[in-house]
Parts: C-alpha cells; sequence; structure tokens
C-alpha cells in the first residue's frame, strides 16, 4: 500500500502554477477552436450581403406550410384566432398564399392575419425589398460578441435603422459564421405599427433548407396603449424547394442542423 503525505494547505508553489498554467492553456485552446474568425463589423456586414445577394440569385421557388395563432387579452375581452396557410414562392417577387382554415375571431383574421398576407405581398415590390435590404443603407451595425452552439458559430451584431421604414428594425441579429446567412433576430420595430400599440418585441428564428436560409418561426408580443397585450406565433412547415441554382461550392456546405434534423419535412 502506497501512503502518500501531504504537508500544507495545498499543492508545492512550482507545481500549483504548473497546473494553473496547464489549465489556463487548456480553457484558451478550448475557447478558441470554438470561436469564429476574428473579423470586422464591416467585413461580416460585406460577407452577409454578398451571401445573400448569391441566394437570392439562386433559389427560384419553394413551397410550404405555414401556422398562424394571435392571443388578445384587454379591454375589450380575450380573443384568439387561427389560421393555415399554404404558401408558394416564385422568384424574383411573387408570393401566393391559399388559406387552408380558420378558427377564432373573425375580427383578428381580417384586421390583423389577413393583412399580413396582404402585406408581406407588399413587400416583394421592388422598393419594399430595398427597403428590407440588410446593408449600410438602412442599417448602422456594430459586433457585439460571438456565440457558439454545439453545430455552429455566430456574429452578433447590433443593429440600429437609419430611417423610419415600417420594414426596418432595432436590434440584435445573430450570422452564421460559415454560411453568413441571418439565423435569428431580436427586437422592435423601427416604426411603431400603430398609434394603439404602445411597445412591440420580436423574435425571428431561421432555418437551413438545402442551400437556403428560410423562416422557421415568427413570435410577436405587442402591449397595447390603452391596456392588454397581443401575442402573435408563426411557425413555417413542410418546405420544399422547387426550383434553385446552384450555390458556389463555399457557400453549399453540408448542414448537420439540416430540414430533416429539425422536423421540417
Amino acid at each position: 500500500m502506497r501512503r502518500v503525505e501531504q504537508r500544507g494547505c495545498g499543492f508545492p508553489t512550482q507545481a500549483g502554477v504548473l497546473l494553473l498554467t496547464v489549465l489556463a492553456t487548456l480553457s484558451f485552446a478550448d475557447s478558441d477552436s470554438h470561436s469564429p474568425p476574428l473579423l470586422s463589423t464591416d467585413l461580416i456586414v460585406q460577407k452577409l450581403m454578398a451571401a445573400n445577394a448569391q441566394r437570392s440569385q439562386a433559389l427560384r421557388g419553394y413551397s410550404g406550410k405555414r401556422v398562424y395563432h394571435l392571443d388578445y387579452h384587454g379591454i375589450f375581452g380575450s380573443h384568439d384566432a387561427g389560421m393555415q396557410v399554404e404558401a408558394t414562392y416564385t422568384a424574383p417577387n411573387r408570393k401566393e398564399f391559399k388559406i387552408v382554415s380558420e378558427s377564432g375571431s373573425k375580427l383578428l383574421i381580417n384586421h390583423v392575419l389577413l393583412k399580413l398576407l396582404s402585406s408581406e405581398q407588399e413587400a416583394q415590390e421592388e422598393q419594399n425589398r430595398k427597403e428590407l435590404e440588410i446593408s449600410p443603407r438602412n442599417y448602422d451595425f456594430s459586433l457585439v460578441g460571438t456565440e457558439h452552439t454545439q453545430d455552429r458559430d455566430f456574429y452578433v451584431l447590433a443593429v440600429k435603422p437609419k430611417g423610419s421604414s415600417k420594414y426596418l428594425y432595432r436590434g440584435k441579429m445573430w450570422v452564421d459564421a460559415k454560411d453568413f446567412a441571418v439565423v435569428r433576430i431580436e427586437g422592435e420595430p423601427g416604426k411603431n405599427p400603430s398609434f394603439w400599440i404602445k411597445k412591440t418585441e420580436i423574435a425571428h428564428r431561421y432555418i437551413k433548407v438545402n442551400d437556403f436560409w428560410l423562416p422557421a418561426e415568427n413570435h410577436t408580443e405587442s402591449l397595447i396603449r390603452l391596456g392588454g397585450h397581443a401575442i402573435l406565433s408563426i411557425e413555417y412547415r413542410d418546405y420544399k424547394i422547387t426550383k434553385a441554382a446552384p450555390l458556389p461550392v463555399e457557400n453549399a456546405r453540408e448542414d448537420p442542423r439540416s430540414s430533416q434534423a429539425l422536423g421540417i419535412r
């Protein structure tokens, strides 16, 4: 039986220093291995714009299903509404919607949910698409950090609108460090959409389907000026890319979090 005698209250000084040095080195190496390359804000935005342009040019058509749900609680009572929609996109700017089912408040359906579809079609017009563009013309950007998950690395950018367009927002966006695509957005509209709305918080999430990043989930919470709140959720499902051109090799990487892995069929 081997007996080890320890005196004092810890490691000898040299051994302790050596251990701390090794641990610090390991921690630093591990952190570096999970960090995206250090890039300037301007370069990240340039790469994002270039990749967006390539994907937009290559994506010629897709179809999918959506589930809309709206809950309202306020001085007019509690109401909810739902709608299921089949959506198709044909490049460069055509979106068509087929309403499969409706449920709940007709008032909310007619004055909110159907207007959302109309607004999305309106956003496809050339001038509105320019206002939607993620670019230095529409936003001020600043890099606030990086994040790492099991599968991907992200640059986190703070964004501030330069104008008062209803299509712009202020908040943060997460940019995939390999594909240079926006995969998540959190913030608020750059312009209050209505006098009756006191505050709105939005959260968008995107999913990679084949080589393209498309909306996966939209969650919006609004505080009503006269009291109450509304919660809107949109789930995007069953994407099918119907027509697309090949992307450059550097942008067509295999993604472990594919549409099948995340339940989009």
